[in-house]
């Protein structure tokens, strides 16, 4: 089974590639399938990790940016693929 986790946060205004920086810098302790980092309006950063696991699986996440550095808590999502249509 695939699961994708989506990791998102919004930065202070005018902080958003300071953001999309640390985002990037950030190591996982296992290695996923794959890793895509997005930007968006408004200062957002998502980070998206697919995974050879079940969804309820212990699995490495990006931590919470300081706090000085995002408007909210991070937003996390968890999905399982499914097949094709």
């Amino acid at each position: 089974m695939t699961v994708a986790l989506m990791w998102e946060a919004r930065a202070v205004p005018g902080r958003g590639e300071e953001l999309l920086g640390w985002a990037r810098r950030q190591e996982l302790a296992a290695r996923p399938l794959r890793r895509e980092t997005f930007r968006a309006p408004q200062d957002r950063v998502l980070v998206i990790t697919w995974w050879d696991a079940g969804l309820d699986a212990e699995l490495p996440e990006l931590p919470e940016p300081d706090g000085e550095l995002v408007t909210r808590a991070v937003h996390r999502w968890r999905f399982e693929q499914v097949g094709e249509d």
